[in-house]
């Protein structure tokens, strides 16, 4: 599917450690993660210790976990800073974490390390203009806090923006079970109104809107 992404431009660039998962990360949401691999226990603590974020990307090819003979795994160019907010370490080799998503960014280059660690240069991408929610979608956000009552708080942030057009399609992009490549493109859409509308359509397919 062709990407919405609009052509605004990158307010800067940085290096950027990434974690290619089956899973897409919005702005504003939170995500709890496990994590055995060495190549991101090593990154993980990196990150904790200067106190910087790392990328989440959507795989779009391959597999999560690293098998040997396997080629690395591909993902989309289009991710989202994660901040870790939490950790705690259950037993020995698992480290469990919670990351709260930030800025949108492009992968610009990447390279693999000899530890498997994909290692970004990323341009990041603006924020998405504020917008009020259209009345028409009020439903959308009534749906969101039945869904936020559900999820419980380690699946839903604290701070919560129900009047806000992007905040509401995000965490509804995040939480209806939409097919992978679509969630990536309401991340990468750079407007608010075209996620509501695509959200509204899916929820009429399922007869639920």
């Amino acid at each position: 599917m062709a990407s919405f992404l609009s052509a605004t431009r990158p307010k800067r660039s940085m290096d950027l450690p990434l974690f290619p998962l089956k899973t897409v990360l919005f702005p504003g949401g939170v995500l709890p993660l496990k994590v055995f691999e060495q190549r991101y226990i090593e990154m993980t603590k990196a990150c904790l210790a200067n106190g910087v974020p790392f990328g989440v990307v959507l795989v779009t090819e391959g597999e999560e976990v690293a098998r040997a003979g396997d080629a690395p795994a591909r993902f989309a160019a289009i991710g989202t800073t994660a901040s870790i907010t939490s950790w705690d370490l259950p037993e020995q080799g698992i480290l469990h974490i919670g990351v709260a998503g930030g800025t949108r960014f492009r992968v610009v280059s990447h390279e693999t390390r000899a530890d498997g660690l994909v290692q970004g240069r990323v341009s990041l991408l603006a924020v998405e203009p504020t917008l009020a929610l259209p009345a028409a979608c009020a439903p959308l956000a009534r749906l969101l806090e039945a869904l936020a009552l559900r999820a419980g708080p380690q699946h839903f942030p604290a701070a919560r923006a129900f009047d806000d057009a992007s905040w509401v399609g995000y965490r509804l992009a995040e939480m209806l079970p939409l097919p992978l490549h679509i969630k990536q493109t309401m991340l990468e859409v750079n407007d608010s109104e075209i996620r509501l509308s695509v959200l509204q359509k899916f929820l009429r397919q399922q007869g639920l809107r």
